[in-house]
């Protein structure tokens, strides 16, 4: 990895921020849509994903670019080991549009098939999470450690749902059973900062399915704070865990197996 790119990603994922900031509080308001006819996206999205890659492009050219809005093109990512960046522009659109602060800019810089740097920033709050592979994990200036915790009736868990409601059936079971069995569960509603909030001790585990651009930056960061990060049902074949985007679990060592036993208990009661 290029010396210059830990500055950089900080750098251009908290003007991103800043741009989306600007873009919520302006006069004309924020334009929205839906992909697919169910995953909202404002025009804010747009405008931070081409600033994002704008700049990529002008400073490190020939680099691959997989962003959520403008280049979801997920083909061969786990055999690519060339130069690439992750982006999501807004990671909480929904937050975002309802004027909550639990959103960020989230960017990832990976190479030889692993994340080597990332940045997850909610600039509402102005905390830039932080981290580079072997370096720690930081939130702002300072080091950030996974917390302590080992008992699961002590732990508070964080999930997800998808935009798309299909079968909820499993999704209920998993969220019933944890909620029985550990202090008590939030849903904030951005992955990124979820997984970053178990990173700093805010929360103790989260589990989820996600696009990689949801998770690229924040994994690395969970890592570096001393989480456990992987997956709670096997990686399929030819997928590289590093950006393996469903059953993912988060948590320190002493939780991250009471969760795995959890999860798949739940998924025996089918």
């Amino acid at each position: 990895m290029h010396a210059s790119i830990p500055a950089f990603t900080r750098e251009l994922a908290e003007a991103a921020g800043q741009l989306i900031v600007h873009e919520r509080q302006a006069q004309a308001g924020l334009q929205t849509s839906y992909k697919d006819g169910v995953e909202l996206v404002t025009h804010a999205d747009v405008k931070a994903d081409q600033y994002i890659c704008d700049a990529i492009r002008k400073a490190y050219p020939g680099h691959r670019i997989l962003a959520e809005e403008s280049a979801p093109d997920m083909r061969d990512l786990s055999s690519f080991e060339g130069p690439l960046w992750i982006i999501d522009p807004i990671d909480g659109t929904v937050n975002y549009a309802h004027g909550h602060y639990q959103s960020a800019v989230s960017i990832a810089y990976a190479e030889q098939g692993r994340v080597h740097c990332g940045v997850v920033c909610n600039p509402f709050v102005k905390e830039t999470f932080h981290a580079v592979l072997g370096g720690g994990a930081w939130l702002n200036e300072h080091a950030i450690q996974v917390a302590q915790k080992t008992q699961i009736n002590r732990a508070i868990v964080a999930t997800g749902f998808p935009y798309i409601k299909g079968d909820m059936t499993p999704l209920v079971r998993r969220l019933a059973l944890v909620l029985k069995e550990c202090a008590d569960i939030r849903r904030l509603g951005a992955a990124s900062l979820d997984i970053c909030w178990v990173a700093m001790g805010r929360l103790d585990a989260y589990y989820e399915n996600l696009s990689v651009w949801d998770f690229a930056a924040a994994q690395l960061i969970a890592r570096e704070a001393g989480a456990r990060y992987g997956h709670f049902k096997p990686v399929p074949d030819g997928i590289s865990p590093e950006f393996h985007h469903q059953n993912i679990l988060v948590a320190n060592a002493a939780l991250f197996p009471q969760m795995h036993e959890l999860l798949n208990r739940a998924d025996a009661q089918g």
